[in-house]
C-alpha cells in the first residue's frame, strides 16, 4: 500500500557550533529520512564573530537550497524581542519572549501539516527547554524530539564548526527523547498555553492598549472589504483552511489576500523585512481589536 510521505522539517537550536545541525541531519538522512527544510532557532549576540562565522558555515552547506545534492531549504530564525534580536536570555522577560517565538514556530509548522524533527542539543539550554515544552503541546505521534550525543574527545576536536560531517566511527548519533504529546491527547491544552505562559501574554490578551488600538484601525483601514473579512476570520482564531470553508472561498484566495493584509502590518508596525510574519500575528494583534468584549 502506498503511503504519503509528510514533508519533514527538522529545526534545531544553535549557538557557536554550527556541526551540531549537519551532524543531525547526516544522521536523519541515515535513517532514510526526507527533510525538505531546515530551520535554526538562535540568539543573536552582537558582533560575536564565532556566531558570525557559524551562519557562514552553515549557509555554504546549503547552496542553491540543496544539502548533499537533495533539496533542502535553510532558514534562520532568530528569537527577538518585539522588533528587537535577543542575544541572550537574562531575564523572565526576556524568556517569555523566547517561548512565545518557539511556540508559534511550532505552532505554524504543524498547522502547515509538516512533521517535525526537532533537536535541542544546540544553544542555550532554556531555549531546549522551550522547545521541549512547546513540542509536548503541539507534536503528533509522527513528529521526533532529539538529542545529540558526542563523544567528549571528538566534541573537542569538531568545535565551532572544525569538523562538519562525522564519520560512523566517531560515534556521533542522535538520541530520541522520550515525551508524551499531551496536546495530541488533550487538544484543549494548546489553546490554554497561547494566552498564559506568562504575564506578559496574559496583559496582552486582556488589555488592548491605546497604541496598538490606533495601529489596528490604521491597518484595516487600508484594506479592502475582503480583506477585513479575512483579517476578522484570522483575527477570532481560525486557521487558513477554516477562513476558506468559513468565506466560501479557495485556500489560494486566502493566503493571498493573508499575505496582502501582512504587507499593510508590516508598513503599519514598523517590522524589519526579515521578521517573520504568520497568521498568527493577525490573531495576536487584533483578536481583541475585533472581538472587544472578549476576554
Amino acid at each position: 500500500m502506498n503511503q504519503t510521505i509528510m514533508p519533514s522539517t527538522m529545526v534545531s537550536t544553535m549557538a557557536g557550533g554550527p556541526q551540531v545541525v549537519t551532524f543531525a541531519l547526516d544522521d536523519l538522512l541515515g535513517r532514510g529520512e526526507t527533510i525538505q527544510n531546515v530551520i535554526i532557532v538562535h540568539l543573536s549576540p552582537q558582533a560575536d564573530p564565532v556566531a558570525e562565522a557559524a551562519i557562514a558555515t552553515l549557509t555554504a552547506e546549503f547552496q542553491g537550497d540543496a544539502y548533499a545534492g537533495r533539496p533542502c531549504r535553510l532558514r534562520f530564525f532568530p528569537i527577538r524581542k518585539g522588533n528587537v534580536r535577543l542575544d541572550d536570555i537574562r531575564d523572565e522577560g526576556d524568556a517569555n519572549a523566547a517561548w512565545s517565538a518557539i511556540y508559534g514556530l511550532i505552532a505554524e509548522l504543524k498547522a502547515q501539516g509538516q512533521r517535525l524533527h526537532v533537536c535541542i542539543s544546540g544553544g542555550r539550554r532554556m531555549l531546549a527547554l522551550q522547545a521541549m515544552s512547546a513540542a509536548m503541546l503541539h507534536f503528533d505521534h509522527d513528529d521526533r524530539l532529539w538529542h545529540m550525543y558526542t563523544p567528549r574527545e571528538f566534541l573537542k576536536q569538531a568545535g565551532n564548526g572544525a569538523i562538519m560531517h562525522a564519520k560512523p566511527q566517531d560515534g556521533v548519533r542522535l538520541i530520541r527523547v522520550p515525551m508524551m504529546p499531551w496536546g495530541a491527547y488533550l487538544p484543549g491544552l494548546r489553546q490554554l498555553a497561547q494566552p498564559t505562559p506568562n504575564a506578559v501574554m496574559t496583559t496582552q490578551a486582556r488589555a488592548l492598549g491605546a497604541g496598538e488600538h490606533a495601529r489596528c484601525q490604521r491597518a484595516i483601514e487600508r484594506l479592502t472589504p475582503r480583506q477585513i473579512d479575512v483579517l476578522h476570520a484570522f483575527a477570532a482564531g481560525q486557521s487558513p483552511q477554516d477562513v476558506a470553508e468559513s468565506l466560501g472561498i479557495t485556500l489560494k484566495t486566502v493566503d493571498t489576500h493573508k499575505t496582502a493584509i501582512l504587507a499593510e502590518c508590516r508598513v503599519t508596525w514598523g517590522l524589519p523585512e526579515d521578521e517573520r510574519l504568520s497568521y498568527h500575528f493577525l490573531q495576536t494583534r487584533f483578536g481583541r481589536f475585533c472581538d472587544p468584549d472578549s476576554v
